[in-house]
């Protein structure tokens, strides 16, 4: 773990693992609601050639509707964003979002709860993956 995020390096390729992650995420109650391909965006608009990386903008429906009736400007946190890249070796990584971390400024103690909730889905999920 990080100071922002969980995070797992698998046996799988990356490839493997942007396979797994959806199906590892759905069994917790998310779903991938976008998905940015940050080498293919990196390539075409600064031409620079970046490793295999995407990120997921994971939501649970239940979760991100508790959180919207209980502070408004939350949106601006949602969705959770796990990422999943190709390590130096050949490995995939992928990390999830520490929403604690995230909601943690917000200073509302249901926030707070919710959090630690989100991250227990998420913290399980990723350790599906292997």
């Amino acid at each position: 773990m990080t100071a922002f995020g969980i995070r797992k390096t698998l046996r799988a390729t990356y490839d493997e693992a942007l396979i797994r992650v959806p199906e590892a995420l759905k069994t917790e109650g998310f779903g991938v609601l976008t998905e940015i391909d940050v080498q293919s965006t990196l390539k075409q608009k600064l031409g620079v050639d970046f490793r295999r990386y995407k990120i997921l903008g994971a939501c649970n429906p239940t979760f991100a509707h508790e959180a919207l009736q209980t502070e408004l400007g939350i949106g601006v946190m949602l969705p959770c964003n796990v990422v999943v890249y190709e390590g130096d070796d050949q490995r995939a990584v992928v990390m999830a979002i520490d929403p604690t971390q995230t909601m943690a400024g917000v200073g509302n103690p249901a926030l707070t709860k919710l959090a630690t909730a989100v991250k227990d889905k998420l913290t399980s999920a990723l350790a599906r993956l292997e």
